[in-house]
């Protein structure tokens, strides 16, 4: 049996074909959500399934709307008394047009070391490495520490309602013992500039606030004096919304990234200082502040606008939306802001929300992730960081789960991994998903 004392493990050139193979034919399984409800996952889901089952597992594949599939299963740890290690990543894909790219978003094509597609790197490659590494294990006789749930979800592109939702509502019972989780966007190269390779693992997001601004007014004829038009009340809050400048709330995480990333910059920093300038800090930190700066204060963003249906006639009646972000602890400053930036005559609501998360950036899981990256790149310098956006982890969390973001991936100087979510021509190199096989093994033996 391997040990997690020896790095290399069980992956052997099979795990490691296994995880091209694997993202390369998960792309080509269209699994678009538009968020109408019409995306269909199970194919993916029967995909997955299948080869958990060919490696001995006992997955579930488990639906709160036909065809909107879930699949679920268990490894057993050799350590009975240890805390169970959730595993999850999502099958769904947001939509691509195909005329916009260089290859075909669903050909999950291989062409000079790159595997191309929707869902390269959002995360189809995540799903096939945790394969091909389970696969792996059940040819060497491989068994992890602790037990770990393998979950691939439905819906995270829209309201994960069928996803891990459904999961954590419907089937807590299949997640008994988990008390931490590992899913996407983190641990991936960020080279932040000659000779610095950072590997930032996120130990927080942010909230989700989606709001649906309304205002109301007095309808008439576009040629009359009208002081109570709903299109002018809508107008003047969203323009307030959108120029408003949100204070500095430095969460756990954020300042650990903070003080980390500024030692890499020979800079020494004390958070709790009087009258530290965050924002002139961030000026220093060259391209590594990207990671930290959308993350140190809530944000509003003004994204839809909905009135009227003809020129000369003023409306009673319109309507906004604004994707709001919150950091942890930032809620009720969230809350009392849009209230008094909102205005007379305009009511908010969210049509969208999820709460923000923080995991802990010294235990002893963080440590041999960390570890994990650290022996297959030497130069690699781990970092905390918070997501701006949100993940399944947020669903999860509702079983006391503790989210961390951890697909790794080895990447090349000029490969914009983050422009590459939800972007064109989104694509992963061969190398990098080797990588993520051997530190994603290393790690899940070793946790």
């Amino acid at each position: 049996m391997a040990e997690a004392s020896n790095p290399t493990g069980p992956v052997d050139e099979h795990a490691l074909d296994e995880s091209v193979t694997f993202t390369s034919e998960l792309i080509r399984i269209d699994t678009t959500n538009r968020g109408d409800g019409t995306c269909r996952e199970r194919p993916a889901a029967e995909y997955v399934a299948e080869r958990l089952a060919d490696a001995g597992l006992e997955p579930a594949l488990l639906e709160r709307t036909p065809g909107r599939t879930n699949v679920v299963a268990r490894i057993a740890g050799t350590d009975p008394s240890a805390d169970a290690l959730l595993v999850h990543g999502h099958l769904d894909v947001v939509p691509a047009v195909a005329e916009d790219w260089t290859v075909h978003p669903f050909s999950g094509e291989v062409r000079d070391g790159v595997v191309w597609g929707r869902g390269a790197i959002d995360m189809k490659n995540m799903d096939a490495m945790v394969l091909a590494v389970v696969r792996a294990w059940a040819r060497a006789g491989v068994r992890p520490r602790r037990d770990i749930v393998i979950a691939y979800t439905a819906d995270e592109e829209a309201s994960a309602h069928d996803g891990a939702g459904f999961l954590a509502d419907r089937h807590p019972e299949l997640f008994e013992g988990c008390t931490e989780g590992i899913s996407e966007s983190g641990a991936f190269t960020f080279h932040a500039g000659p000779g610095m390779s950072l590997y930032p693992i996120a130990a927080g997001e942010r909230g989700t606030g989606w709001l649906k601004l309304t205002a109301e007014g007095k309808a008439g004829h576009g040629s009359k004096v009208n002081r109570a038009n709903a299109v002018s009340r809508l107008a003047a809050a969203v323009a307030r919304i959108g120029a408003h400048e949100w204070p500095v709330r430095l969460t756990p995480t954020v300042r650990a990234a903070l003080v980390e990333i500024a030692a890499l910059h020979h800079i020494r920093v004390d958070p709790d200082a009087p009258g530290i300038d965050v924002d002139e800090l961030l000026g220093k930190l060259g391209p590594a502040a990207a990671l930290i700066e959308p993350t140190v204060r809530n944000s509003t963003n003004p994204t839809m606008l909905d009135a009227g249906y003809k020129v000369n006639v003023i409306p009673g009646h319109a309507t906004a939306q604004i994707d709001g972000r919150m950091v942890p602890g930032g809620e009720d400053e969230f809350h009392a802001t849009l209230d008094r930036l909102t205005g007379p005559g305009v009511d908010w609501e969210f049509h969208h929300r999820e709460i923000a998360l923080e995991a802990p950036v010294d235990s002893p899981t963080y440590a041999k992730m960390r570890a994990a990256i650290e022996l297959f790149d030497a130069d690699a310098h781990v970092v905390p960081y918070c997501m701006s956006g949100g993940t399944d982890a947020k669903q999860f969390s509702r079983l006391g789960i503790a989210g961390y973001g951890y697909s790794p991936l080895k990447l090349p100087v000029g490969f914009d991994y983050q422009a590459l979510f939800h972007g064109v021509d989104e694509r992963v190199p061969v190398d990098a998903l080797h990588f993520g096989v051997r530190v994603l093994d290393h790690f899940l033996r070793s946790a």
